[in-house]
């Protein structure tokens, strides 16, 4: 009896030890597998049916179509900084690309491919007063409108001037006693010539020996009006101006250059000037004055170049540009197209192909040198033999943002995904 009840005894411990082991094992394995979900759901991607170019962190809407997202297939974590493309979105997108060299030529048969903006001015050096050359009052005003061309020598204006008429009979009575007192007499005729009286005008009063009322007043230049200073019936004195006038013979060109550029160019190099209202035709001019200040807020350097006018096609204000005729210049730095380069703030980026096989594309951050008319010059951030995309950079950019990849405006991917866009239900750009 005591034999049967020792043995049910030990039967029972085993039992219970088997089972003890057979629980604990499919507990580990039920951690196990829980723990396999946990590390597969947390490498987990997701994407859209409808746009698989979409790869997200977390589940969501597609932000193109407004779609659930679906679990994307493959354990592995995808490369935050690399972006992929399909053959048809090479293609759609008309993407180029490129390999960089060093020891770039920037020769331009036009001309240094450097292009500066500007418009036509005032030659400020032939700028002119137009003022009274006697004190008097005006009777008759015969230019009164801004804009009006006065030619020199042309009738400007009728004064009455009483210190004129006592000129003109001190003048008639040296004339009779000229003779005896030819001193007096040249004297008082000086008089009227510091007045600018022409010889002609003298000679009439002595030869009529009447007084002139009303007198002339001549243009001593021509011009253009840019302000009139007097009206009929005014009193003036001596020396007050009337007119502002503008030589228009001769015009400045006058452009904005930013500070990189300001090395390239010097007082005394030669530009070809487009205008922009008369296509097809250039000027050739020179460089006579660079600013020695910069504009505190454009951070540009006024440059002016002389131009000749005599036709009278250049007008104050008409748009320009102008090209520096320096035919080569050669630099032993990287030289990309402008069109590689996306730029937000201070940061200067490229896409690079990383794969000679894949379109595979990685974001990369670049330092520019000097600027030229289609190109930058590029200091660091890459490498001789870099193939870059130099065509469609901004549609690999964009697609890097719909991956929640690095981008031009992500520099560091966020986890999360971003807000969706309800494009499939018509309301595509509301944020609705």
């Amino acid at each position: 009896m005591k034999r049967n009840l020792f043995a049910i005894t030990v039967v029972s411990l085993l039992a219970g030890f088997v089972t003890g082991k057979y629980f604990s094992g499919f507990s580990d394995a039920i951690t196990n597998e829980s723990s396999g979900q946990k590390l597969e759901r947390k490498n987990q991607r997701w994407t859209c049916s409808m746009h698989p170019q979409i790869d997200l962190p977390q589940p969501g809407t597609c932000p193109i179509c407004g779609m659930d997202l679906i679990p994307k297939s493959g354990d592995e974590e995808p490369d935050s900084g690399l972006v992929e493309l399909s053959e048809a979105e090479l293609t759609l997108a008309g993407i180029r690309t490129m390999r960089v060299k060093k020891g770039s030529d920037t020769s331009d048969p036009n001309g240094f491919p450097v292009s500066f903006p500007g418009s036509i001015e005032v030659n400020t050096d032939k700028i002119f007063v137009q003022t009274a050359h006697f004190g008097g009052r005006i009777e008759k005003l015969f230019f009164q409108s801004e804009g009006t061309y006065i030619k020199k020598g042309s009738i400007i204006a009728l004064l009455y001037s009483p210190e004129l008429v006592t000129a003109q009979n001190e003048l008639l009575e040296a004339y009779y006693i000229k003779n005896e007192q030819p001193e007096l007499y040249n004297a008082v005729r000086n008089k009227l010539k510091n007045w600018k009286l022409t010889e002609a005008q003298i000679n009439r009063v002595e030869n009529t020996k009447k007084v002139i009322l009303n007198f002339p007043m001549y243009a001593d230049q021509s011009g253009y009006i840019r302000k009139v200073s007097v009206q009929n019936g005014q009193h003036v004195r001596e020396g007050t101006p009337m007119f502002e006038l503008a030589d228009l013979s001769e015009v400045w060109g006058v452009f904005e250059v930013y500070e990189p550029d300001l090395q390239n160019i010097r007082v005394g190099d030669e530009v070809n000037i487009s205008v922009h209202a008369l296509p097809g035709k250039t000027f050739r001019s020179k460089v006579f004055f660079i600013s020695p200040e910069l504009h505190p807020s454009s951070k540009t350097a006024i440059v002016r170049t002389r131009l000749n006018n005599s036709g009278g096609l250049l007008r104050p204000g008409m748009l320009i540009s102008a090209r520096l005729l320096k035919k080569t210049h050669k630099t032993e730095k990287i030289v990309i197209p402008k069109s590689a380069v996306l730029w937000t703030g201070k940061r200067s980026v490229v896409y690079v192909k990383t794969s000679p096989d894949k379109p595979v594309f990685e974001m990369r951050e670049i330092e520019l040198g000097q600027s030229f008319a289609d190109s930058y010059e590029v200091l660091s951030g890459l490498n001789e033999g870099d193939e870059i995309v130099v065509h469609g950079t901004f549609v690999v950019d964009a697609s890097a943002q719909l991956q929640g990849k690095k981008s031009m405006m992500n520099k560091n991917p966020s986890d999360k995904a971003p807000k969706s866009m309800k494009c499939g239900a018509g309301k595509c750009g509301s944020g609705m």
